[in-house]
């Protein structure tokens, strides 16, 4: 279950045609074609692309960078690893931004106090000075980091809490709850929260997600220095810049097209039906430049490929649905609120004459996720044909990142998978 087989796609840049204007923030991008792993059932590819701000337009950043100094840290995948990786932002940040570290072990301290971005050598010395030691009170470094936050809120910029930890918060406020319900108060303001990840152990992957989600932000777990400065620098703006707020995606299916379909993923992240037009209900932020990538199953009507017997009691499509797929739909807010937006486009079944290498690597680390989670939907398509279609569909592969993956896919294909009985 700690596989979540939409990050393992959603990792991975699969070069959509961007928006021309921030008007519409987002451009769509549809592929048809059939399953590798079963040749009777369809992949539909839904690709979801941000508008990216030029740099000339990022905003000022007003960034507080709560850092775990907790005895458990000192560990070099960790504490060392994230003062290299926050070395590396330094450089970027320019005189309008502000940037503040708050420290949190047994109790908090303010390491660096909001200071303007340009003044690097203070900065580096502050990052320097960082040490481990202590218990963990994550809560209350949560509310200092937030007041340090509203110190240099800058209006119109962007504000971030960025939450850097190895692990559980094991004294103060520790239940999720309660920690999710103050973080949720606290984005009102205008201060939206990230939290990354180091290390192993204790690490407390879900607790980390769910506390983005409700600050409006995003999860990213670092293990080198190649990750640190692909989040922290390489997607910056991504990571840090909100194009747009609450964005729900919704995909309502012909059923005179189609007999099964099967979201791959996301399988905490599903909408209700009854929320997706209800601009009460938070969902998730799309950053500058930022893409999403959902893949669907399908199976048509008359294939053979249906996992289930046929209801006799199904729905019917409506006249005007015709020979139509599905329709897509999204809402979204703008970053300063307001009433949400709604974007439709209807999808037919064209089936792609020759898969593009964006759908075939999609498919490829969408089997990957699902061999690691047990194989329940890979149908046979085990590691060594993961690995094989991967290595077919690398692309330019900018940084290597489809090449590592199809060498991981390899790897975990030579390792014992099978259950080791116990005496």
């Amino acid at each position: 279950d700690a596989v979540r087989t939409e990050e393992f796609i959603n990792y991975f840049d699969y070069g959509y045609t961007p928006p021309t204007t921030r008007a519409r923030p987002f451009s769509v991008t549809t592929e048809f074609a059939p399953s590798p792993w079963n040749a009777d059932r369809q992949l539909l590819l839904v690709g979801i692309q941000g508008y990216a701000v030029p740099a000339s337009e990022i905003p000022a950043a007003n960034l507080v960078f709560l850092v775990d100094v907790s005895g458990s840290m000192s560990e070099e995948d960790k504490l060392p690893l994230l003062k290299a990786s926050l070395k590396q932002v330094v450089p970027k940040l320019r005189a309008q931004d502000r940037i503040s570290l708050v420290t949190y072990a047994g109790a908090t301290c303010v390491a660096l106090r909001s200071t303007p971005g340009d003044q690097h050598a203070t900065i580096n010395a502050a990052i320097d000075a960082l040490g481990a030691g202590g218990s963990t009170n994550g809560a209350a470094g949560i509310d200092l980091a937030y007041a340090q936050a509203a110190k240099g809120f800058i209006k119109g910029g962007v504000n971030r809490v960025i939450l850097a930890t190895d692990g559980d918060f094991n004294v103060g406020t520790v239940g999720v709850k309660e920690l999710k319900d103050r973080i949720a108060e606290k984005r009102k303001s205008g201060v939206a929260l990230t939290t990354l990840g180091f290390g192993e152990g204790n690490y407390n992957d879900d607790m980390a997600v769910e506390l983005a989600d409700a600050g409006n932000g995003s999860h990213h777990y670092i293990d080198s220095l190649e990750e640190g400065r692909r989040v922290l620098v390489d997607e910056m703006s991504a990571t840090l810049l909100t194009i747009a707020k609450d964005v729900k995606i919704q995909v309502e299916f012909n059923p005179g097209v189609v007999a099964e379909y099967r979201l791959i993923g996301y399988e905490k992240r599903v909408l209700a039906r009854e929320d997706f037009n209800n601009d009460a209900v938070d969902a998730g932020e799309i950053g500058a430049g930022a893409n999403v990538t959902a893949l669907y199953e399908i199976t048509l009507k008359g294939a053979k490929g249906a996992r289930m017997d046929p209801l006799r009691y199904g729905d019917k499509p409506t006249a005007s649905a015709g020979s139509e797929l599905a329709l897509l739909r999204m809402r979204y807010k703008s970053p300063e609120g307001g009433a949400s937006r709604l974007i439709e486009q209807p999808l037919f079944p064209v089936v792609s004459a020759a898969p593009s290498e964006r759908i075939r690597f999609a498919a490829a680390v969408a089997a990957f996720a699902e061999n690691l989670r047990g194989g329940k939907y890979a149908e046979g398509f085990d590691y060594s044909k993961v690995a094989a279609l991967a290595r077919a569909s690398l692309g330019a592969d900018k940084g290597g990142y489809r090449a590592e993956m199809a060498r991981l896919a390899e790897l975990a294909g030579g390792m014992q998978t099978e259950p080791v009985a116990m005496p």
